[in-house]
């Protein structure tokens, strides 16, 4: 095998399928990288057995093969190349030959035979859509995403478009969070899956493009592709909780906050505590003011008060204060409104013209 490629589009092909890398399993093959050179090609790929990752990359290829480099140093020593023109060179499958100018890498290398094949999916449904808009919505609701099966919820995102609208959805069991846009074109039949939480979040921190994306089922596999890149995970098996019935008609307390405002009063307020010391909202709707406070014994204490829109009843209740900066955070809006029913049922913060943000948290109880 021999071929050359630049230095940046090597790098990043191998950041890319190195997302893959198995960091756990007792089998070497599982950290290394498969390369392939065929035509004028290079096909790079990595799996853990659960997620596999494939990109394919123009290079000028002098003499077809196969080998598997050791992932991370393979990442480690490209990474720390200059801008060039990268050979690359095997004559058996144990060694590869790297040159860039004046350096020379000999390194130790792994039987390509001995690599797992590629997966082979059987696609039932797929859909477009652009891949900006799937890591924006993403970004607002992972970070509240279950990463276990100890959870009663699915360790995972849902998915869901009917028609033309597309929804995310997350959920711990202590918060929940949906992420809800409109598309430029309608579906034909509705779209539902759950993709593993580390898994979404491994692409959507791969290189941002303004082309489309394409997610498509198999049985057991969900499949994301776009540009040169694809990238297989099994689908999450169980049933997403029927979120829609947890997400009030009604309230009887509304208050319209500037997001950074309250963000930055709220962290202020953190600081007067522990992890799991609550931040208090004591609402006064006549005056417009709503006050943030904390307090610890052994600390002291803490009071704020911030301008907001309000309506409805005065009423005190209390967040965790972790939770609320997650989800104000992750908004990406000027504005939120906080509806309340009571200080013993979930707060909702949201868009307050539209629901293309909603977050519910559970309250803290206070004395």
């Amino acid at each position: 095998m021999r071929f050359s490629i630049n230095q940046n589009e090597l790098s990043n092909a191998l950041s890319i399928v190195s997302k893959a890398l198995s960091t756990r399993s007792t089998l070497p093959i599982l950290s290394g990288i498969y390369i392939k050179a065929i035509n004028d090609n290079v096909v790079f790929q990595a799996t853990n057995l659960e997620s596999s990752v494939q990109y394919t990359a123009k290079a000028l290829v002098e003499e077809s093969g196969e080998i598997v480099a050791p992932g991370k140093l393979l990442n480690d020593i490209i990474k720390n190349l200059p801008d060039a023109s990268v050979q690359i060179s095997s004559s058996s499958n144990d060694s590869m030959s790297i040159d860039c100018k004046d350096a020379s890498f000999n390194v130790r290398a792994l039987d390509a035979n001995d690599f797992p094949a590629f997966p082979e999916v059987a696609v039932v449904q797929s859909v477009e859509l652009p891949f900006t808009l799937l890591t924006s919505m993403a970004k607002k609701v992972i970070r509240v995403a279950a990463r276990d099966d100890n959870h009663m919820i699915p360790p995972g995102v849902l998915i869901e478009i009917e028609e033309d609208i597309i929804k995310l959805v997350a959920s711990d069991s202590y918060r929940l969070a949906i992420a809800q846009q409109k598309l430029k074109d309608s579906i034909e039949e509705p779209f539902s899956a759950i993709i593993a939480t580390d898994f979404l979040n491994d692409v959507i921190g791969m290189n941002k493009t303004d082309d489309a994306v394409v997610l498509s089922l198999s049985e057991n596999q969900i499949i994301i592709t776009y540009q040169n890149v694809i990238c297989i995970n099994r689908r999450i098996e169980g049933k997403f909780p029927n979120y829609r019935r947890l997400i009030p008609d009604t309230y009887t307390t509304r208050v319209v906050f500037n997001r950074d405002d309250l963000t930055a009063s709220v962290k202020r307020a953190s600081l007067m505590g522990t992890a799991i010391t609550p931040v208090k909202f004591t609402v006064n709707c006549q005056s417009g003011i709503t006050n943030i406070s904390s307090s610890a014994q052994d600390i002291g204490s803490v009071n704020e008060s911030v301008i907001c829109k309000a309506e409805g009843e005065p009423i005190e209740i209390a967040f965790n204060s972790a939770y609320v900066i997650d989800g104000l955070t992750a908004s990406g809006v000027d504005e939120l409104a906080l509806e309340t029913t009571s200080p013993l049922k979930p707060g909702i913060f949201k868009t307050p013209q539209t629901d293309e943000y909603i977050y519910l948290v559970m309250p803290v109880r206070i004395s």
